[in-house]
């Protein structure tokens, strides 16, 4: 049985020193600010901060999926080790990265017959994204074969549970996703939506609160009901450049849940272009979305 690799695309948001210890090569996807186009393998890269500042002050980022040419680059150089490949994608239901990934997958092993490459579809985004991934490395540190791995993630990917609230309703409607009467209205009587990843690994409005501090006691309490007959023994929290928030978060769940283990990692440029500054998600295992 040949050796394999997991690799991701750069909105899974995981630690460098994490992707190192575990040989995880990323795909980046890019994002564009006044013209100016950015991504890890173009050698041009805004911190955290100096992206959210950019929004800040009322830029609004585009972005592109995975680039098929440094996808085919990296793999080939992965199967020129002799290495298969389990690659873990951004939910399709946001990008064409997946569908680039695919392809690229399927003519490499076109021109090797030997390989075996498979490209997961997460139906995920940032934290939910990086719970799956972990999930796969600890399952191969297991023992586990890439067959089984790909199995179990395509088992289980719709009980990747994400919600998340954002904090700047104008930024959705600078992105065309929310109309401006909804964004005064819902400013003014501090209303927070609470939203979701649906099966379709879209983004989807399920209710909403009044207050910060209730919404994100929100995204706590509603575990309980998703995660019936599911441990929760891992709980993944991402935000964008708010990082206190997303302590005070990881603080409220480790209060219901203190045996999980919990990890506190950045939204992606690639996604808070689309949520603006103030969001936060969590993710964890459990029983629908």
């Amino acid at each position: 049985m040949r050796d394999f690799v997991i690799s991701t695309d750069s909105t899974a948001s995981l630690p460098e020193n994490y992707l190192k210890e575990n040989e995880i090569a990323v795909h980046p996807l890019h994002y564009i600010i006044d013209d100016v186009e950015y991504g890890m393998d173009l050698g041009k890269e805004l911190t955290n901060k100096e992206f959210y500042d950019c929004i800040r002050s009322g830029k609004m980022p585009t972005t592109s999926a995975t680039n098929p040419d440094y996808i085919r680059k990296v793999m080939e150089a992965q199967l020129a080790e002799g290495k298969d490949i389990l690659h873990i994608g951004f939910s399709s239901g946001l990008s064409s990265s997946y569908a680039n990934a695919h392809m690229v997958a399927q003519e490499l092993m076109e021109e090797h017959p030997e390989a075996k490459i498979v490209v997961i579809d997460s139906l995920c985004a940032e934290c939910g994204h990086a719970l799956m991934v972990y999930k796969a490395v600890e399952m191969k540190k297991q023992g586990k074969s890439l067959e089984e791995i790909a199995h179990w993630l395509e088992e289980n990917k719709l009980h990747v549970i994400i919600h998340f609230t954002v904090e700047d309703l104008f930024h959705l409607v600078r992105g065309g996703r929310l109309a401006k009467s909804t964004a005064v209205l819902g400013t003014a009587l501090s209303i927070q939506p609470i939203l979701h990843m649906n099966n379709e690994g879209k983004l989807e409005n399920i209710s909403k609160t009044r207050g910060r501090k209730k919404a994100m006691k929100t995204l706590v309490d509603t575990m309980s009901s998703n995660t019936e007959g599911f441990p929760v023994e891992n709980i993944f929290i991402s935000h964008s450049d708010c990082e206190d928030e997303a302590r005070e978060l990881e603080m409220y769940a480790k209060e219901k849940y203190p045996e999980a283990n919990t990890w506190v990692l950045p939204i992606s440029p690639t996604v808070g272009a689309h949520t603006g500054v103030g969001t936060l998600v969590i993710a964890y295992l459990g029983n629908v979305r």
